[in-house]
C-alpha cells in the first residue's frame, strides 16, 4: 500500500463511497485520520420534540436517537470497520453528531511517551494539585485539548500545508537507481 492510498483524502473518499447513503444524510460524514486511527462521525437529524419541550426533554430525545442508531447499525459498522482496518492498517472509531451534541462510541487512547523538564512537570503537578486533573497523564491530555481548541485554525492550516507537501513529494521523482544514475 502506498502513502497516497492511505492519505486522509483517500480514506475519506473510500468511506464516502462505502457508507450506506442514508448514513450520509443530512450531511457528509466527518472523517479524521491520524497514524493510529480513523474516526468517522455521522450527522443525524435531530428528533422532533413537542412544542415547548424543555432542554432536558430535548436532550433525552437526542440520547435516545443516538442509542438507537448505535444499536441498529452496530453489525454494519463493525463490518465496514474491519474492511477499513485491513485496507488502511488503522483502527476505526465511530461517532455521531446531532445538532450541537457530538458523541464518540469507541475510540483509542494511545499512550505517548515524552520527556519533561522540571518547569513543565510543575505545570502538570499544579493542575493535579488543584483538582483540574487526576494525574500527570490526565493533565497533559487536558493541556493538549486546550491548545487544540485555542489554535484550531492554525493547526488546520498546518495540516493543509503538510498534505500539499505530501502531494508534491509523491508527484516528484521516485529516487530509483535508474533515475539517479547509480
Amino acid at each position: 500500500m502506498t502513502n497516497t492510498e492511505s492519505s486522509p483524502g483517500a480514506v475519506a473518499a473510500w468511506f464516502t463511497q462505502r457508507l450506506p447513503q442514508e448514513w450520509a444524510a443530512p450531511a457528509a460524514p466527518e472523517i479524521t485520520v491520524d497514524r493510529e486511527e480513523i474516526t468517522v462521525v455521522l450527522t443525524l437529524t435531530a428528533p422532533e420534540t413537542a412544542e415547548g419541550a424543555t432542554d432536558a426533554e430535548k436532550a433525552a430525545g437526542i440520547a435516545g436517537l443516538i442509542a438507537r442508531f448505535r444499536e441498529d447499525t452496530r453489525e454494519h459498522r463493525i463490518s465496514i470497520a474491519r474492511e477499513a482496518e485491513h485496507r488502511f492498517r488503522r483502527k476505526v472509531a465511530w461517532g455521531v453528531r446531532v445538532g450541537d451534541t457530538r458523541e464518540l462510541f469507541t475510540h483509542l487512547a494511545v499512550p505517548v511517551m515524552t520527556r519533561l523538564r522540571q518547569p513543565e512537570r510543575q505545570v502538570l503537578d499544579t493542575l493535579v494539585e488543584a483538582g483540574v486533573a487526576r494525574s500527570r497523564a490526565h493533565a497533559l491530555a487536558w493541556c493538549v485539548r486546550l491548545v487544540g481548541q485555542n489554535t484550531s485554525a492554525w493547526l488546520g492550516d498546518l495540516r493543509t500545508a503538510m498534505e500539499h507537501v505530501e502531494q508534491v513529494r509523491s508527484a516528484g521523482p521516485t529516487g530509483s537507481s535508474e533515475t539517479t544514475g547509480e
